[in-house]
């Protein structure tokens, strides 16, 4: 396999960190349990158009989910930063406009250059649902794509133009993410 571009590495913290993710609380737990029975009987009522009849069954259904959801997703102790996390949704946004842009004149204009290639990126958050949430983000930003685990703690991204100063960007991405979930304030 041939991969064009460089691989440039970059620890955006400084720092190496291994946190482990918090386990929740009992009123975290609670809450989790709470919400997302709530929303996959919600959604249970959007699938039957809230017919009476199918009540029962869809308590049931919305009991065995959330059962197998905090089987499969533990519940943990979240810090939503709601100002924060809107501010985030915004400049997701506003990136996602300009990255996408960016992207079609390179599809549309062959002169643009295009340098594909692949980056290693240090994260600072720990395995788990934060760094998945965090790749999830990256994935709907044109031009990077995360490809999985690096050495260590790194992430491998595809990016179109690695003469971009994408590791930066990501740096920059990570941190409002991490402010929007309160990581930040956890940091060592």
């Amino acid at each position: 396999m041939h991969i064009q571009g460089s691989v440039v590495s970059m620890n955006s913290s400084g720092h190496e960190s291994n946190r482990a993710e918090r386990p929740a609380s009992g009123s975290s737990t609670l809450r989790s349990v709470i919400f997302r029975a709530a929303i996959f009987f919600g959604f249970w009522l959007v699938l039957t158009e809230a017919a009476s009849a199918d009540l029962a069954a869809g308590s049931a259904a919305a009991v065995a989910a959330t059962w197998l959801s905090l089987r499969l997703m533990p519940a943990e102790d979240r810090n939503l930063h709601p100002i924060k996390l809107v501010k985030f949704v915004f400049h997701f946004l506003h990136q996602s406009i300009v990255a996408g842009t960016d992207v079609a004149f390179r599809a549309l204009d062959p002169q643009l250059p295009l340098q594909q290639g692949f980056v290693v990126y240090r994260t600072r958050l720990p395995q788990g649902s934060k760094r998945n949430g965090f790749c999830a983000i990256m994935s709907l930003l044109p031009g990077t794509l995360p490809c999985g685990p690096a050495e260590g703690d790194d992430l491998t991204i595809h990016c179109l133009d690695v003469a971009q100063p994408v590791v930066e960007q990501l740096a920059a991405e990570e941190t409002l993410y991490m402010q929007a979930t309160e990581e930040a304030q956890h940091d060592g």
